[in-house]
């Protein structure tokens, strides 16, 4: 294709529309270096055209002129947008690399994000309305076409130091903003307040009739706002009222996310939504939802659409934790990058997104922050054009915000990032490739150190670096320890595992607060408390977390100093002890959730929760061992199991999360082996062993010892199944040992 070193825009004098386009237009090309100017050897022509969508838009290349037709400012915007997509920048010369010619309508009629500007986020609080301008421009680059806000007194925080306006305040200047865009607006606003159903449809026409744009209104059933379904759907209906006085084309639109204490809340909820009331648009779900997406569809009145709401923005703890279907990422990364780190994961969001889709007229994702800049991208896109590669929107990406990089290389690099993530970093290679990538195009384009996408890619990629050198570097000591500790060579297992880190290590450790504190000047990202103001170690705090245990290493120094402090006559004996509980005889069987993950089993079962406490600093200080950080929380748990010894007596020792510190009421636990029923009973019915659980679970856990008897076993097969249908079965792991052992 052509390169092009100037451009010129045109448009008929008398289109107001076209000219705001145009002058857009040329503030993104200035971005790019290149000049709007006569003589042009490109020009770029604006026609307006009549449409029944305003996101539908064509363009057609003859030569160097193209034309841009649009039935409005918003299609304007998609189709240079477009344009740009597909526009290489370097040395200030623009490259069409591709023939973009053609005519475009979305596929889904409702494409945005949520944008909080709220305490909680990571990013959102520190930004001013100008950032927020930006941003926005940024989502309609992939044909995004609503922003989602938030009132004030939605949430349990406070105004902070970083936030310049109140909420309220930024929520009407961001309505404005949008408006200016062509951009429709939504807001989610939860029933956190206290009120009648009157007071509180009046609130809220009253905060927001000062918006100058809204087209959505989103209250949650839950999450928060608690409600029984009926009286949550009588105060959407009763706010929906309220509002239409000062936006007469507004749509309410509540969610079917339930209360997680309001048992039956579902069912409610469709029973209401059959008598069709006419005040509702249509129906949002996601996370902790009453039903998934095929049941909602089933049970809802087809005259309602179904608006996504899916989770782009955590990796655990969460709807979509990464690797979703077997929940399975690994322990050390868990910890280290924790719940709401950078997170591009491009191809496993596109697949969602397949799941999705036959259901939806449309998403409007969960953000908290910057972290999930490409997933909202992908997303977004996906909406408009599902039939997209990924592939492809990832070099449109590198061409529309790394300006001046090598867009294949800087598409390999994300697509990398996301396979970092994959397994045992010790053990995954790709990590420092992928570091060599950013690194390589770090210098290649230095300009870029001050662009905070890319900044932030290279944060990602040395922090997988720095996990995957501390791990494999903590694997060798604690090899070597163990030797010792069987030995009863205390002091010198303690020395090994006193070992200092390499100075190349240390150094790469360090970089990761330079380039935070890029992040944070550029973007208002908040990677630690102390400078950059996180609210808390799980809301992307990053360095908070990064040199959590991703080994026993601090777990060995910790009990070898317990038992330092033995008599001398009985250490050796405590030590070697140590070491023999990590493993059972060969008959026997020991189950982590989090070192062996369920992909043991085959994966795990449908809406299975998996809790993660590993980038918890109350329960990975070194006083529980790597395999106690996970916990599986479903109604149910069951596996297949062989080689036991027939004729043998067995018990199962089950390593419970102690939830008798919350009140909750008597719930019957079923264990069955081999279809036949060892245990019914209360929660906490099995066999106490105090003193195992101060010494092996910390006092984070409680153990349950129930007998198996030999006769429950098929020629030394089992078939284990736990149930409760209450609160669900919560462990972190599982043994099944000879009984006279």
């Amino acid at each position: 294709m052509m390169i092009f070193q100037s451009v010129a825009l045109r448009y008929t004098s008398s289109d107001a529309v076209a000219e705001r386009a145009a002058a857009l237009l040329r503030e993104e090309l200035l971005l790019r270096s290149a000049v709007c100017a006569e003589p042009a050897d490109l020009t770029i022509e604006f026609v307006r055209t009549e449409t029944d969508n305003a996101d539908c838009y064509a363009i057609y290349v003859d030569g160097s002129h193209i034309t841009l037709s649009a039935g409005g400012l918003r299609g304007y915007i998609f189709a240079y947008s477009h344009v740009l997509r597909k526009v290489e920048c370097r040395r200030g010369a623009l490259r069409l690399v591709e023939d973009p010619s053609g005519e475009y309508r979305p596929n889904k009629p409702i494409r945005g994000h949520q944008l909080g500007y709220r305490p909680k986020n990571n990013t959102y609080d520190a930004w001013s309305p100008e950032q927020f301008y930006r941003y926005f421009r940024d989502m309609m680059f992939f044909n995004s076409n609503v922003v989602e806000l938030m009132p004030g007194g939605t949430d349990d925080g406070q105004r902070n130091e970083l936030m310049s306006h109140s909420e309220n305040e930024m929520m009407y200047v961001c309505s404005e903003l949008a408006d200016s865009l062509d951009m429709d607006v939504s807001v989610w606003y939860p029933n956190c307040e206290e009120s009648t159903i009157e007071e509180s449809a009046e609130m809220r026409g009253k905060i927001l009739a000062k918006m100058k744009r809204l087209n959505y209104v989103f209250p949650p059933g839950g999450d928060p706002g608690d409600y029984p379904a009926e009286e949550f759907l009588q105060r959407a209906i009763a706010a929906e009222r309220e509002i239409r006085k000062t936006h007469p084309n507004v749509e309410m639109w509540p969610s079917a996310q339930k209360p997680k204490r309001i048992p039956g809340w579902g069912d409610e909820f469709i029973r209401v939504m059959k008598t069709e009331p006419e005040e509702i648009s249509g129906i949002i779900t996601g996370p902790n939802r009453a039903f998934s997406l095929d049941d909602l569809r089933r049970f809802l009145p087809h005259k309602y659409p179904i608006r996504f709401y899916p989770d782009v923005t955590h990796n655990v703890r969460c709807e979509y934790p990464v690797h979703v279907l077997e929940d399975d990422w690994h322990y050390a990364f868990a910890s280290t990058m924790g719940r709401e780190s950078i997170n591009p994961r491009p191809y496993e969001y596109a697949y969602m997104h397949t799941l999705a889709q036959r259901y939806i007229a449309g998403s409007v994702s969960y953000s908290e922050g910057c972290n999930d800049d490409l997933n909202k991208m992908i997303y977004g896109y996906l909406d408009f054009d599902p039939t997209t590669p990924v592939r492809e929107i990832l070099e449109d990406y590198a061409r529309v915000f790394l300006i001046g990089a090598d867009a294949e290389k800087a598409a390999d690099g994300i697509a990398a990032l996301e396979k970092n993530w994959y397994g045992d970093p010790a053990e995954n290679p790709l990590i420092d490739a992928t570091l060599a990538i950013w690194e390589s195009l770090a210098a290649e384009t230095p300009e870029l150190m001050e662009n905070w996408r890319f900044v932030s890619y290279l944060f990602r990629a040395k922090g997988d670096a720095v996990i995957r050198k501390r791990r494999i570097f903590e694997q060798k000591l604690c090899k070597s320890a163990r030797k010792l500790m069987f030995a009863g060579k205390i002091d010198e297992a303690i020395t090994v595992l006193e070992t200092p880190e390499e100075p190349a290590y240390s150094a790469l450790r360090a970089e990761l607060f330079d380039l935070a504190a890029i992040l944070y000047r550029t973007n208002g990202m908040q990677l630690d408390i102390k400078n950059f103001h996180a609210s808390a170690p799980d809301r992307g705090a990053v360095l908070e977390t990064i040199d959590r245990p991703i080994t026993n290493r601090l777990f060995y120094r910790t009990q070898l100093e317990k038992i330092r402090a033995l008599p001398e006559n009985e250490q050796a004996a405590a030590a070697r002890e140590l070491i023999e509980h990590e493993s059972v005889r060969e008959d026997e069987f020991m189950f982590s959730v989090t070192e062996d993950t369920l992909k043991r089993f085959g994966g795990k079962p449908l809406d299975a929760y998996l809790n993660f406490r590993g980038d918890s600093e109350g329960y990975n200080n070194g006083e529980l061992p790597t395999s106690l950080l996970g916990l599986y929380d479903h109604f149910f748990f069951h596996c297949m199991l062989g080689g036991f010894t027939p004729g043998q007596n067995y018990v199962l020792k089950l390593m419970c999360s102690d939830r008798r510190r919350n009140p909750m009421p008597e719930t019957d636990l079923i264990i069955t082996a081999n279809g036949k029923e060892v245990y019914r009973g209360p929660y906490f019915g099995g066999r106490p062993d105090p003193e195992y659980d101060a010494k092996w679970l910390g006092r984070k856990y409680i153990s349950q010892t129930f007998d198996l008897p030999a006769d429950v076993f098929e020629n030394g097969c089992l078939k284990l199944r736990f149930e409760e249908n209450t609160y669900g079965v919560e462990f972190s792991e599982f043994r099944i040992l000879r009984a006279d052992s």
